[in-house]
C-alpha cells in the first residue's frame, strides 16, 4: 500500500521479531544514578480505598514513595484478532495486559461497537476499570513494527523499553512520540477548516462541531497540534481527574455520532492530550522530549521538530521481513542502536 499520511492505522502490518537487550538510559544517568527500565518495579506507599464521584475506588500506590507494593503498570491494546500481540507478553511479562479484540464479539475483552478506531477501546477500558485502575497505563497499538512507532526501525520494543515511567509519574500524561512529522505544530485548524472535506482522512472540517460536544463550554481553539498517532500513557491519578461519567459521555458521543469511523477516531486522536489536561497545541521540542520521554539525551537535533530518530516512511505497511528486508526487498541492517 502506498504511504498516505492520513490512512487509518488499522491496516495489516507485517510483524517480524528481533532480539534487543533491555537497558534504558534516563535523565539521571549523567548524575550517576542507576539506569531505569520501563517495567522495573518501583516501591511506593500503599494506597487506600476512597470514593470518587460516588464510585468506590482503590487508591493504588502513592507517587510520593515509601514502603509498600510496587506501582502497577499496564498496557491497553486496541487490536484485531488477526494481529499478533505476543511480543508484549514475551518482553514485558511484568506489565499487566488488557488486549482488546475489536472484531471478535466472543473475545474476553472486546467493545460494544467497533467504531472510532482505538478510541472505543481506550474509553471502554477506562469506564470498565475506573474503580481499580492500574497506576501507570500505556495505551498502544498491537503490532511490534508499525510505521508510526518513534524509532528508526519503527520497532515498538526499544520504544517501550526506553519509555521513562518516572517521567510519566511526574507528568501524569505523556505522548509516546516525540517526532513532529504528522501532528505538530498545527494538525487541525477547527475554525479555518470548518466544513472542509478532503480526499484524505482529515478531521479539520468536522472538528469544531465535535469539539463543542466533547468539551462543552470551552472556547474552540484556533489550532490543535500533537504528535500523532494515539499512543500515549497516563497515570491513574490523571485519568481520575475526570469522573467516570465523563468518559461514559465521551463514549456515548462516539457511539452516536454520524461521523465516519475514521473521522471520529481522528477527532479523538487529536483530543486525548486535552482530555488529560494539556493545551490544544502540545508539541514539546524534540530534543527535550526524547530526553525526558525516552532517556535519549544526546541526540543531535537540527531543529525543534526532529532529532533524526524518526523518518517518515514511504509506505504505511512495512515490507515482509522488516527490519532485515527493505522497501525494495533488499537486505538491510537495523538502523537504530541495539539497546
Amino acid at each position: 500500500m502506498l504511504f498516505h499520511p492520513r490512512i487509518g492505522l488499522w491496516g495489516h502490518e507485517t510483524e517480524t521479531e528481533a532480539h534487543i537487550p533491555a537497558p534504558v538510559l534516563t535523565e539521571d544517568t549523567a548524575k550517576g544514578a542507576t539506569p531505569a527500565q520501563s517495567g522495573d518495579k518501583q516501591e511506593d506507599g500503599a494506597g487506600k480505598v476512597t470514593v470518587v464521584d460516588g464510585v468506590k475506588v482503590d487508591g493504588g500506590e502513592s507517587l510520593k514513595g515509601g514502603k509498600g507494593k510496587a506501582r502497577r503498570t499496564a498496557v491497553v491494546v486496541a487490536s484485531q484478532k488477526s494481529e499478533n500481540t505476543t511480543w508484549l507478553e514475551e518482553h514485558f511479562p511484568q506489565w499487566e495486559k488488557f488486549i482488546y479484540h475489536v472484531d471478535d464479539a466472543t473475545a474476553e475483552l472486546t467493545v460494544v461497537k467497533n467504531k472510532g478506531r482505538e478510541s472505543m477501546v481506550y474509553l471502554t477500558f477506562i469506564i470498565d476499570n475506573y474503580a481499580k485502575l492500574p497506576d501507570n497505563i500505556l495505551f498502544i497499538h498491537p503490532t511490534r513494527y508499525q510505521w508510526h512507532n518513534d524509532d528508526l526501525d519503527y520497532d515498538g520494543l526499544p520504544m517501550l523499553r526506553r519509555f521513562q515511567l518516572p517521567y510519566l509519574e511526574r507528568e501524569g500524561y505523556v505522548n509516546i512520540r516525540c517526532a513532529w512529522s504528522l501532528g505538530c505544530p498545527a494538525e487541525i485548524k477547527p475554525l479555518a477548516e470548518e466544513g472542509e472535506h478532503r480526499d484524505d482522512v482529515h478531521a479539520g472540517g468536522d472538528y469544531k462541531k465535535a469539539f463543542q460536544v466533547l468539551f462543552p463550554g470551552r472556547e474552540v481553539p484556533q489550532v490543535v497540534g500533537v504528535s500523532c498517532c494515539a499512543q500515549f500513557a497516563a497515570t491513574r491519578e490523571k485519568v481520575r481527574e475526570s469522573s467516570r461519567e465523563e468518559y461514559v459521555r465521551l463514549r456515548k458521543w462516539l457511539l452516536e455520532t454520524d461521523l465516519d469511523d475514521s473521522i471520529s477516531g481522528r477527532v479523538l486522536e487529536y483530543s486525548w492530550h486535552m482530555i488529560f489536561g494539556k493545551n490544544a497545541v502540545h508539541c514539546p521540542a524534540a530534543k527535550e522530549c526524547y530526553c525526558k520521554v525516552f532517556g535519549l539525551c544526546n541526540l543531535d537535533c537540527k531543529d525543534e521538530s526532529s532529532c533524526g530518530h524518526y523518518i517518515l516512511p514511504p509506505f504505511s505497511s512495512l515490507p515482509e521481513g522488516w527490519p532485515y528486508v527493505g522497501w525494495d526487498k533488499e537486505q538491510r541492517s537495523r538502523a537504530g542502536a541495539v539497546d
